[in-house]
């Protein structure tokens, strides 16, 4: 699946629409800054995997700072059989620089 800028997720978060968006970043990191996505820090993600079975099917988007670990995670996930990962191209940095 193709990944996802920070544009184009503004404008799906704009519209209310409802998204499946995880956070991989550090809890210092999303605390000091989160656009209220479900946290679940990329060390812990394969022991989380097994909460996320029903979004298998459906577009989960990741993010971290800049885009290494989501892109990790994007790979991780897609090889649990997570059919539409996307990650968020540039991460928080971008996200904070657009605004």
């Amino acid at each position: 699946m193709q990944d996802i800028t920070v544009e184009e997720l503004k404008v799906r978060k704009d519209n209310n629409e409802d998204l499946n968006v995880i956070d991989v970043r550090e809890k210092w990191e999303y605390d000091e800054f989160n656009i209220g996505a479900k946290h679940i820090p990329l060390g812990e993600l394969q022991t989380a995997i097994a909460d996320l079975e029903n979004w298998k099917d459906k577009e989960v988007i990741i993010h971290c700072k800049s885009g290494g670990r989501s892109a990790a995670a994007k790979e991780f996930m897609m090889r649990q059989g997570f059919a539409n990962v996307r990650n968020l191209l540039g991460g928080m940095m971008a996200w904070q620089a657009m605004r």
